[in-house]
C-alpha cells in the first residue's frame, strides 16, 4: 500500500433522484471517478468510498428510501471501505482520519458530488489535518446555485431564470480559486492519471 489515498464522495443515486440533475456540471461523473479508481487501484493506493445520510428525514438521503448507494458504475473492491457520513466534510462524522492514519497516508486526492460543499470542505478539513490534498475539478459535480435572498419555495424553473444565479460553471471556478495554493493543488483528471502533464 502507498502512503496516498483517494477519497470519493457522495457519488451517489440520491443526487440523481432531484430535478436539478439535468444542470450537473458533468453528468459523466461516473467515467470520471472510474478513471481515478482505476489509477490508484493500480498504483496501490487505498481508495475510500463515502455515501451521505440524512436517516429519518424521510428525503432522498434518508437511507430508508434506497438511494444512499453508489451510482451504478461504480463499486468498492474487496478491502476498500465505505464510510457513511452525516456532515457535509467526510471527516467530522466518520472514521475516515482514523482508516487514513492506520494506513499511513499523507496524500489524499478527493473527487465527489457537490464540488463547493461536501468536496471543498473535505480538502479544507483534511488539510488542516495535514494531508497533502490534490482537488480532482472536473471528477467533481455541482448544479446552479440560488442568491441567498432566492425563498426557499422558489421553483426550479423561478431559480434558473433569476439573473443572480450563479452557473456551475462559476461554482467550480470559485471553488478552484479558493482552494488552489491554499488548501489544495487543484488537478484535472487527465493530470492526476497522467494522460497530460500538469498545467498544459
Amino acid at each position: 500500500m502507498s502512503r496516498a489515498a483517494l477519497v470519493v464522495i457522495d457519488v451517489q443515486e440520491s443526487f440523481r433522484q432531484r430535478p436539478i440533475w439535468a444542470h450537473a456540471s458533468h453528468p459523466d461523473i461516473v467515467g470520471q471517478v472510474n478513471r481515478l479508481v482505476a489509477y490508484a487501484r493500480g498504483r496501490g493506493d487505498l481508495v475510500v468510498w463515502v455515501l451521505h445520510a440524512e436517516p429519518g428525514t424521510g428525503g432522498v438521503f434518508d437511507p430508508a428510501g434506497g438511494h444512499v448507494r453508489l451510482i451504478d458504475g461504480l463499486a468498492p473492491a474487496d478491502g476498500e471501505p465505505t464510510l457513511v457520513k452525516t456532515s457535509h466534510n467526510a471527516f467530522t462524522t466518520t472514521n475516515l482520519q482514523q482508516v487514513l492514519t492506520l494506513a499511513g497516508i499523507r496524500e489524499v486526492t478527493v473527487c465527489g458530488i457537490r464540488t463547493e460543499q461536501c468536496v471543498e470542505t473535505t480538502t479544507r478539513v483534511g488539510c488542516d489535518l495535514g494531508y497533502e490534498m490534490t482537488f480532482v475539478t472536473d471528477a467533481t459535480v455541482t448544479f446552479p446555485t440560488p442568491h441567498r435572498s432566492m425563498p426557499e419555495t422558489a421553483t426550479l424553473a423561478e431559480m434558473l431564470a433569476d439573473p443572480r444565479t450563479l452557473s456551475a460553471e462559476d461554482m467550480i471556478a470559485r471553488t478552484e480559486y479558493a482552494l488552489a495554493g491554499r488548501f489544495a493543488t487543484v488537478r484535472t483528471v487527465a493530470e492526476v492519471t497522467g494522460a497530460v502533464p500538469a498545467g498544459v
